[in-house]
């Protein structure tokens, strides 16, 4: 039986975890989510994906805990954790975390790996580990310094305390507060919004924000180059000129 429920409406997958009782993220939800970025990667008709939590949880962290019972190895699970969080970031699809509660731990980590973020009221943030004599280890300690800053970063991380879906706001943590019973229709919005725009362009600025070496203007210089004789292109300079919507073929 699948962790992860799925639909899809024009051209956007909506991704629903549901491991009950608190969405813990398990060896399975890893796999079902790989498992779906894998199909949703090799659909070109699927342009944005949307990641939200079944009840009144996003993800309560990762289940290292049942893990271990079942007998697995512990690196193992953290590996496959950290390549698949890795593999959400740099996807060539815009992927949007609709949080509807508590994401702790690797739930964060995992709302981290995606490019936007929305909250909803009720939800929570937080990198408990340091509780636990641990640390986080999906991205934890790389990508939240990015998001809120150093000192924020640190703070959050050395204290363990959570953070309510206003101050996330506040740190730059998430995107944009929901009321609860609008989160996934504004999250869905927004993905529709990317689905409609040029896969191409969209995936060169999702590798380019994520490169930070040095060099990253010659990147982009070569990006746009590559670009500007795309179908895509053409399809958008003559649709600025005739007054209509652009329909874009990602190619």
């Amino acid at each position: 039986m699948s962790t992860v429920s799925v639909k899809e409406r024009d051209g956007v997958a909506l991704w629903t975890i549901a491991n009950p009782p608190v969405n813990a993220i398990s060896m399975a939800v890893l796999e079902d989510l790989d498992a779906l970025l894998n199909d949703a990667e090799e659909t070109p008709g699927v342009r944005a994906v949307v990641i939200t939590g079944q009840g009144p949880t996003f993800a309560a962290g990762a289940d290292i805990q049942g893990f271990m019972k079942l007998g697995g190895n512990l690196q193992d699970f953290m590996v496959k954790g950290a390549r698949l969080y890795e593999r959400l970031e740099s996807s060539r699809l815009p992927i949007v975390a609709a949080v509807n509660g508590p994401a702790l731990g690797g739930g964060n980590e995992l709302a981290m790996a995606a490019d936007i973020r929305l909250a909803s009221r009720q939800a929570r943030f937080g990198q408990p580990e340091v509780n636990l004599g641990i640390i986080p280890g999906w991205g934890g300690t790389i990508r939240l310094p990015q998001l809120v800053g150093l000192a924020q970063a640190r703070r959050l991380l050395l204290t363990g305390d959570p953070i309510d879906a206003e101050r996330a706001f506040a740190i730059g943590l998430v995107d944009q507060v929901v009321e609860p019973h609008l989160l996934v229709d504004a999250a869905l919005n927004l993905a529709d919004r990317m689905a409609a725009l040029p896969p191409l362009a969209l995936q060169a600025i999702k590798q380019l924000v994520l490169d930070q070496s040095p060099g990253g203007q010659e990147r982009e210089t070569a990006a746009i180059q590559r670009l500007m004789i795309t179908g895509d292109a053409l399809e958008g300079i003559r649709a600025f000129m005739e007054k209509r919507r652009p329909r874009f073929q990602g190619r």
